[in-house]
């Protein structure tokens, strides 16, 4: 019997391994498992070259759990160790510096075991006591028993195994309990071990017998070893695709199309790749890539090794380039994973590209789904945008897709203002900007549908990217102001006459919350609606960035602006105009006499700024203060008698609900008002 300390430079490896990987002590069963296929795996290599005497046998790995004796067994058939192997790869830990590694990994605890071949150490995170029974398959070697209570002792000597291979025996301390149930068990096995090479299997399949479950002599095998992406592309139909992606997420809806990922130069890497049906909320799609090193599942948090944009497909990837025990400091820092990001994206590039070539009408009817995808691609990743340009498609109000260049090509005939610029008209809700299409429409202008969750960035972006453009809702301005030309408009109304229909439609404005009115009239055409509501192009984009954006809330807090915009053309306003003509008795001598006070004020303004502080008199500061003071008055005074006259005229009210009503913005007790005035005014 030997006995003797673990070569390690640190004097207890046990309490560091409890400590740093504590968190993620779960993956103490892929290490030990992942242990078991490479010593399978060594052995059909020797058996293939004739250097295995016997047959290879039944390769299976085998789990057990042994409740009652407090046990985990992890069993293979494969290479096996002698007393001399188990004493050099066991108990010689290549393990150095302690204080500089602890520093280190202090905050990247998953690196420890793969940086310095702890894999198997891995297993006292949930043992008190760890028992190694092995036998080399070596001709006339003898079985070796390894023991350790999670100490630097140990105790190696020999015992009477039969067959060669391995039996690590895992003594679960009262902390770990749960490792002891099936359930537990099995659900790491799946997470970590559903596609290894070698099958593995935790106790045997059961069966309902006679009102009970019965246990049956079948191996419950729980992972496939030969998973799709390990096959060649050609021998494999679009069922067998689909069927791989039902067994990888049961609950999700049939995948777009998919990508077979298959290279061995200048790095490693297979794996496939689907596009999912995205339409909304990323947030819950991400995560699905699953990372793989040989079929042992390392992880899906693949955020380093994809583009952030491809984090929204779903899939797997299998590369022995990336290690078992993978860091965040080494994805960001390897070469090879930084060309498997390159690679993965030309991939994705080119199979876009190539559906878009062969089956336009394919691609177009697939647009809703992908577009999430693509124009994340394009906010997030600089360089997309060239390879995706050609591919990436906007749609108009009517369903019709256009690539960028064509679509450019359609509109700049009619959408180019005075100033050259090509106006890209569009509608976040048709339904709701139904009227402001349909003016759009009578100009003979095209209108792109633009209701994506990543549209109102996509917007800026390509403000950007195209020359000499600009975006603009629909319901942004009026459409000629929205794009201006040089046509002839309507005669605009004298300063008094404006004043006066703004202040009649500003008394009865209702107050919103967080909205703000402009209102102001507008020579638009007799056929154009009587009153227009517009929300300013600028402030609604801060806002609708503010809800994508850290450090942009502030935006979220200020009020809508809105424009209220009277068409001075329309009947309907032309007529309470005039009938306000009742108000000239009072409002003209009032008008009069603010002009005469307005135009004082103006040259006592002049007069004051041509002189420095000190130089003004006491007497001309308080000419000037009487005068505003009566400006004051007067404005008041006649923004009471237009109040009077607008409460009793009720097609200025009805106007105003109406606009509001088109816009969404008349709710609760106002909706009600307006639907008894509409029936009131019906005759």
């Amino acid at each position: 019997m030997q006995k003797g300390n673990i070569g390690i430079t640190t004097e207890n490896i046990f309490p560091v391994i409890k400590k740093f990987l504590y968190s993620d002590h779960e993956i103490f069963l892929r290490e030990i498992v992942a242990n078991a296929v490479d010593a399978t795996q060594k052995l059909k290599t020797l058996a293939a070259k004739g250097e295995c005497p016997g047959e290879l046998g039944d390769l299976t790995i085998s789990i057990k759990l042994d409740a009652e004796a407090g046990t985990l067994t992890v069993s293979d058939r494969g290479i096996g160790m002698t007393a001399e192997e188990v004493d050099k790869y066991i108990n010689q830990i290549a393990f150095s510096g302690a204080n500089d590694f602890l520093e280190k990994y202090k905050d990247d605890a998953n690196a420890i075991i793969g940086h310095f071949g702890l894999g198997f150490y891995s297993s006292f995170m949930v043992a008190k006591q760890v028992e190694i029974f092995t036998r080399s398959y070596k001709e006339g070697a003898v079985g070796a028993h390894w023991t350790c209570d999670g100490s630097p002792a140990y105790e190696l000597g020999e015992c009477n195994k039969a067959e060669r291979g391995t039996d690590i025996v895992l003594h679960i301390d009262d902390e770990n309990k749960d490792f002891l149930e099936k359930s537990k068990v099995e659900g790491l096995l799946r997470k970590y071990c559903s596609f290894l090479p070698i099958p593995v299997a935790l106790g045997n399949k059961t069966e309902w017998k006679d009102g009970q479950q019965v246990e049956t002599d079948e191996p419950n095998v729980i992972n496939d070893t030969t998973p799709l992406w390990t096959k060649t592309p050609s021998t494999l139909k679009d069922e067998d695709y689909k069927s791989f992606y039902r067994q990888l997420y049961p609950m999700s809806d049939e995948p777009l199309f998919w990508i077979h990922l298959n290279v061995d130069y200048p790095f490693n890497l297979t794996g496939v790749l689907y596009f999912p049906r995205i339409k909304s909320n990323i947030e819950i799609h991400r995560n699905k890539i699953q990372l793989y090193c040989n079929q042992v599942f390392v992880t899906d948090q693949v955020e380093n090794i994809v583009p952030e944009f491809l984090t929204l497909l779903h899939g797997v990837i299998d590369s022995p380039d990336i290690p078992l025990n993978v860091s965040r400091s080494y994805l960001q820092s390897d070469a090879n994973v930084k060309k498997i990001s390159t690679y993965i994206t030309k991939k994705v590039c080119d199979r876009l590209q190539g559906i878009f070539k062969n089956d336009r009408a394919d691609f177009e009817q697939k647009w809703d789904d992908l577009k999430l995808f693509i124009h994340y691609g394009l906010l997030s990743q600089p360089d997309f945008y060239d390879k995706a340009k050609n591919f990436a498609l906007l749609k108009d109000v009517d369903g019709k897709s256009f690539t960028y260049d064509e679509y450019r090509d359609l509109i700049k005939a009619t959408q180019t203002d005075k100033d050259g610029n090509l106006i890209y008209l569009y509608a976040t809700d048709s339904e709701a900007q139904y009227s402001y299409i349909e003016a759009a429409r009578a100009k003979g202008y095209s209108i792109l549908n633009m209701d994506g969750q990543l549209d109102s960035p996509l917007v800026g972006m390509l403000e950007q990217k195209f020359e000499k453009c600009r975006f603009s809702r629909v319901d942004g301005d009026t459409i000629d102001r929205l794009i201006q030309k040089d046509e002839n408009k309507g005669e605009e109304l004298a300063a008094d006459e404006a004043e006066r229909l703004t202040g009649i439609f500003n008394a009865v404005l209702p107050k919103l919350d967080k909205v703000e009115f402009h209102v102001e009239t507008r020579a638009m055409g007799e056929e154009t609606a009587p009153v227009v509501i517009t929300q300013s192009e600028y402030m609604r984009r801060m806002k609708e960035m503010s809800q994508l954006q850290a450090g942009m809330s502030f935006y979220g807090e200020m009020p809508d602006m809105m424009g209220l915009v009277l068409n001075s053309d329309h009947r309907l306003v032309k007529g309470v105009l005039t009938d306000a003509a009742s108000l000239n008795e009072q409002l003209q001598p009032m008008e009069a006499d603010l002009r005469g006070l307005n135009a004082r004020r103006q040259v006592m303004e002049q007069a004051q700024r041509d002189k420095k502080s000190e130089e003004i008199t006491q007497e001309e500061r308080d000419e000037l203060t009487k005068t505003n003071n009566e400006i004051s008055e007067k404005q008041n005074q006649k923004k009471e008698i237009l109040a009077a006259y607008a409460k009793g005229n009720q097609v200025v009210s009805q106007l105003i609900d109406i606009a509001l009503l088109q816009n969404g913005l008349l709710r609760g007790e106002a909706l009600s008002k307006f639907l008894r005035r509409s029936i009131d005014m019906i005759k």
